[in-house]
């Protein structure tokens, strides 16, 4: 079963500004839980993302316990819009839709995140108890951070 959360804001900034923010992987260690140990272990984190770009990364959203995840950004359209899909990590799919909207007094963000976890109905279990709220609780803290850098 595949899974899907969407998360909607509204930034109080230019297309240029987001857009700038967002397309920098060195930038999402500011938007991730310190909780989370989150660290970018690709030497191209201070690139700007393109199709294709691979990103490395350590982090340890359970008991502390450090895991791979690889991912693959497979599509991107300035200011519009970019897809990370997991290539490793804890996924069976991961699959990560960034989309910006210009608006009249700014830009309305959305995120879609589809996924799927391994081992079946225990994976459907897990998600139901636990992974669905992580995930609420990771993007709650993120907006809450990008309310922080652009509407203050």
């Amino acid at each position: 079963m595949i899974h899907q959360i969407k998360k909607e804001q509204f930034l109080n900034a230019s297309i240029e500004d987001v857009w700038d923010f967002v397309s920098s992987p060195k930038n999402l260690k500011k938007i991730t839980p310190d909780y989370m140990n989150f660290v970018i272990k690709s030497k191209n984190r201070e690139e700007k993302i393109y199709p294709g770009m691979i990103i490395c990364y350590k982090v340890s959203p359970l008991l502390k316990i450090p895991t791979s995840w690889v991912t693959e950004i497979t599509h991107v359209e300035k200011n519009k819009l970019f897809v990370d899909e997991q290539r490793v990590g804890p996924y069976k799919i991961w699959h990560h839709e960034h989309l910006f909207k210009q608006e009249e007094k700014g830009v309305l963000m959305i995120d879609i995140i589809s996924y799927k976890l391994p081992f079946g109905i225990l994976g459907r279990l897990v998600n139901y108890f636990f992974i669905n709220k992580k995930i609420n609780k990771i993007f709650n803290y993120r907006y809450d951070r990008m309310k922080e850098i652009f509407n203050t």
